[in-house]
């Protein structure tokens, strides 16, 4: 891990001592305190981020379906979605890049904000480039040592040129904001870690839903959130 994301881990851990062995567990078990050296692995954040945005881009493209919402087309938007699944372009993200694991939880947040400020919702045909181009900012602004785009477009599966925009569109969506304090940290960590527990509970949930259409059409607002999730 560079010397940054090792850092916001230790300053995380320190601001609150009464807590700090559950954080430090918390971060063990997510594998952020996993060294890069030696044998590769794939840390425990990587199939819980995945886990995440998979069942958030399920349920953003059931409920858009439902209520014909059209989203916002925009340069982070494929034709069709991409053959290889978010879980396989993570670890693909994660084995060739050679960021440390802290990467992904701030490209959480980047995302996160993106979508905030845009009326994007995340799908199956943007998630890719949002993951790429997300990934790819937190390295050079977390790690020590990162690659320049051209690299990175090649992990991707995208031109350089096309990256390079992507880079511009989403680094002025977030208003170029990039720092992630502790607190913020510490939040998207305890978000993915109830992912653990969470994660099937919901999508039974999600599964009992479509369900429930199949047996009545009347009345099915409530069976469904009415809002998109982003």
């Amino acid at each position: 891990m560079g010397f940054n994301s090792m850092q916001l881990i230790s300053d995380m851990e320190a601001l609150s001592p009464d807590t700090g062995s559950t954080e430090s567990e918390i971060y063990q078990t997510l594998g952020l305190k996993e060294s890069r050296k030696g044998v590769f692995k794939i840390p425990r954040v990587l199939m819980l981020l995945s886990s995440l945005l998979e069942r958030t881009v399920q349920k953003n493209e059931i409920l858009m379906e439902k209520t014909e919402i059209k989203d916002a087309v925009t340069i982070f938007h494929g034709l069709k979605p991409p053959p290889v699944s978010i879980r396989q372009y993570v670890d693909r993200i994660f084995k060739y890049s050679a960021c440390s694991p802290s990467c992904f939880v701030v490209a959480h947040v980047y995302v996160d904000r993106f979508l905030q400020q845009t009326d994007i919702h995340l799908t199956s045909l943007n998630v890719h480039r949002l993951l790429i181009t997300s990934v790819m900012i937190a390295a050079k602004f977390v790690d020590d040592a990162f690659f320049n785009n051209g690299y990175y477009a090649r992990v991707g599966g995208v031109s350089t040129e096309e990256l390079n925009r992507l880079e511009m569109k989403f680094l002025f969506g977030i208003d170029f904001r990039l720092q992630v304090n502790v607190n913020t940290f510490g939040k998207y960590c305890y978000r993915l870690e109830k992912e653990s527990s969470d994660g099937l509970q919901i999508e039974r949930a999600i599964q009992a839903c479509r369900i429930k259409e199949s047996w009545s059409s009347k009345d099915d607002s409530t069976t469904c959130a009415s809002t998109i999730a982003r």
